[in-house]
């Protein structure tokens, strides 16, 4: 059975979606509707009243409008909603994710960028979790124009570059965001799916691992590298848990997981 995370303010399910690829079983919670929601199953809500109970994982994505730099003085009155989150996931003792815009009071564990997985668009987000991961990554590097997202879906919400005369359509801004079914103003709202599965492999690693071997590594000899116990059956370190999802990207295994990787030389 899979482990059950809870995506709290979902919206149309970019942040589901990397949660899913991670190897979780996906409930969304959004007080307006949804009906392209890209998790396993939606239930419209109020994410600041609904239970918690009965999940192994949550992932939040509150009101980012008053944390927004460039915003203008008069507020949106969502502030609140980030600290108030963080209060109720931690009182559930199981670990969590919040996802918010530079800037907004929190802690960046992580630090995401579209660049950072060759996606064509600028999208920067910060992401405080219960376990304080980090993620090693170089600076962003936008070799060329990226497209960019913000806004609320407008005609005007993405564009390349920040030249206003450059306008892009749905379909490429489906493409660098890396996300098929939404519309534009869902587009406006989302992470790229690729944000959540690198941090979703920590995650599904922090939840399954039990501190037993995992299946795989039952009854195996162990050998040794470095002083440190690894399973010849998997190659993860022990205690291994699980090995981590095979759709975990390569380009960031190397840093989510704790399988040993011997070094070239």
């Amino acid at each position: 059975m899979k482990p059950r995370l809870l995506d709290l303010f979902a919206g149309a399910g970019g942040a589901a979606r990397g949660y899913q690829l991670a190897g979780f079983d996906v409930t969304g919670v959004d007080i307006k509707p949804q009906p392209r929601y890209a998790g396993d199953s939606f239930v419209q809500a109020d994410a600041m009243t609904f239970p918690l109970a009965g999940y192994d994982a949550y992932h939040a994505s509150p009101p980012c409008q008053d944390h927004i730099a460039r915003k203008a003085a008069r507020p949106h009155g969502t502030g609140w909603m980030l600290a108030a989150t963080r209060q109720r996931l931690t009182a559930t003792g199981r670990p969590w994710v919040i996802e918010n815009v530079p800037g907004a009071p929190m802690r960046a564990d992580y630090t995401l960028c579209g660049c950072m997985f060759g996606l064509d668009v600028r999208r920067e987000r910060w992401f405080e979790t219960s376990w304080h991961g980090f993620t090693l990554r170089p600076p962003c590097d936008h070799h060329r124009p990226a497209v960019s997202v913000y806004g609320h879906g407008g005609k005007r919400s993405h564009m390349r570059g920040g030249d206003p005369g450059a306008y892009v359509d749905l379909d490429e801004t489906r493409k660098a965001m890396g996300i098929t079914w939404m519309t534009t103003s869902e587009l406006s709202q989302a992470i790229p799916p690729d944000y959540t599965h690198l941090i979703g492999a920590e995650l599904f690693t922090l939840v399954r691992d039990t501190g037993d071997p995992c299946p795989a590594c039952a009854g195996a000899d162990l050998g040794s590298h470095g002083g440190k116990m690894l399973c010849p059956a998997c190659g993860y370190l022990q205690p291994c848990c699980q090995p981590l999802p095979a759709t975990t990207p390569s380009t960031v295994r190397r840093v989510t997981s704790n399988r040993y990787i011997p070094s070239a030389g």
